[in-house]
């Protein structure tokens, strides 16, 4: 197995790790290096640290949320591609199952929501042409991540609030 394949595998695990939940308990390097089936010195050759491993996995996640938004917006335009983008938005957050890493470790995901939401917002502003579409992107954002910190169940409410920011109508 080469080490980007062994790489992925310890982030697949982290996040596995992150679905299971460890109750009030931190992350653990040696279940993360258990469930990847790696040595925890082979985890600590890749990641000096639990800091390091979770800056990793927000990369890794990154990378699963841009790709999902490219082909839940592919050959779309206009309103159908920012609202194909918005559920995305919605599907993707509630597709975590159980604790995730703002529950495990809050400190490190304001740190990395610091940086990924000006990205977040220039991404979706592309989709938002208009004198107000960077104020509603940036709001739409701000909505997203006040959903990623304080989880809601009803994806049909989020989805209302992020549309709603977004200026796309109700009945269009």
């Amino acid at each position: 197995m080469t080490g980007r394949a062994r790489l992925a595998l310890v982030l697949r695990s982290l996040a596995f790790l992150l679905a299971l939940g460890s109750g009030q308990t931190k992350l653990s390097l040696s279940e993360v290096a258990l469930q990847a089936g790696v040595s925890r010195p082979t985890l600590y050759r890749w990641f000096a640290s639990k800091g390091e491993l979770l800056d990793a996995f927000g990369v890794f996640e990154h990378e699963m949320f841009d790709t999902g938004m490219s082909r839940a917006t592919s050959g779309l335009r206009g309103t159908e591609k920012l609202d194909a983008a918005l559920r995305f938005i919605v599907q993707y957050q509630q597709s975590y199952s159980g604790v995730r890493v703002v529950d495990i470790e809050p400190e490190v995901v304001i740190a990395q929501l610091g940086r990924v939401m000006p990205v977040m917002r220039a991404r979706l502003q592309k989709l938002m042409p208009g004198p107000h579409g960077a104020v509603r992107a940036a709001t739409a954002i701000r909505v997203a991540i006040s959903h990623y910190i304080v989880r809601s169940d009803d994806g049909d409410q989020f989805l209302a609030q992020l549309r709603h920011a977004a200026g796309i109508k109700p009945n269009g």
